[in-house]
């Protein structure tokens, strides 16, 4: 992946590949070409492939290979003993630097009842590889990650406020700037100090966000994994609302989360751009175990 992409050409790349990942998304199971999908953008196939190289280190045939239910399998393999498995820094690949640069803390129940009364959030839009991101911070540190399409950043703010309906907002982009420049740039994760995020839910949303860190780049878990991890297997439906809750959007991976045959299933900001997520994901990984 090129370092050199600014987040603002990343974010314009997006949305053509967005535009891609949608056709592939219905048609993967037809293996479309890459001379069929430049056509269908009016572009010529070295250019599109040169794009797609570009935003996700991945050409256009192997993220069609990635949103294959095959593929979707090889990432579940083992998902149960990944929840389960003490990762150790310096010695666990490509796949877990993002999540070995995360410290994390849970406000107080007490907190979480006040509907977030007397907490200040901070909070910024800027432009990310997958479009915009909306970005909230309290002294504490990082309590929210959202995502907005086009025409949409104003639904995306009010859905965030709405967790936290009692706390006074603050518009302030340039202190989130920071941050989310940390977030997606994968040649900065192993080079700072841990994010700072906190957990602003009930006990059980925050033990599953938890949950959720363990999970490697490259890999999958299901939901009724994650019930079996925290102990009552009974809880799939649970775990998945808390799932669907997670404040922190890419930061805490609930796109690592997927059905047991392998399926997407839901995800809050689009399928499509929890594709997106995956694939440029595996670009990192790839890119990483070549440099290894």
């Amino acid at each position: 992946m090129e370092n050199a992409l600014t987040f603002t050409e990343a974010a314009r790349d997006y949305e053509l590949v967005r535009r891609n990942l949608d056709y592939l998304r219905e048609h993967w199971r037809e293996q479309p070409s890459l001379d069929l999908l430049a056509e269908r953008n009016g572009l010529s196939a070295a250019h599109l492939q040169r794009l797609f190289m570009r935003w996700a280190g991945l050409s256009p045939k192997a993220f069609v290979q990635a949103l294959t239910i095959d593929h979707a399998r090889k990432l579940l393999r083992d998902s149960a003993s990944v929840l389960d498995t003490s990762y150790e820094v310096g010695l666990s690949g490509p796949g877990r630097l993002h999540d070995l640069f995360v410290t994390h803390e849970g406000m107080t129940p007490g907190a979480y009842k006040a509907r977030g009364k007397g907490l200040a959030i901070r909070y910024g839009f800027h432009d990310c590889p997958f479009g915009k991101v909306l970005l909230m911070m309290t002294d504490h540190g990082i309590c929210g990650l959202a995502f907005a399409d086009p025409g949409q950043e104003e639904a995306s703010l009010e859905d965030m406020r709405s967790r936290w309906p009692e706390a006074h907002y603050i518009e302030d982009a340039p202190v989130t700037a920071g941050p989310v420049a940390r977030i997606f740039s994968p040649q900065r994760w192993a080079a700072e100090q841990p994010l700072r995020i906190v957990f602003i839910g009930t006990e059980f949303e925050t033990r599953v966000w938890q949950t959720l860190l363990k999970i490697p780049m490259g890999r999958a878990t299901t939901y009724s994994d994650i019930a079996g991890h925290l102990g009552n297997a009974k809880a799939s439906r649970a775990v998945g609302a808390a799932v669907g809750r997670n404040p922190i959007s890419f930061v805490v991976p609930c796109h690592r989360v997927l059905g047991k045959s392998g399926g997407l299933c839901g995800y809050h900001w689009g399928l499509t751009r929890k594709q997106a997520i995956l694939g440029w994901e595996a670009g990192l990984v790839a890119a990483g175990s070549k440099a290894a």
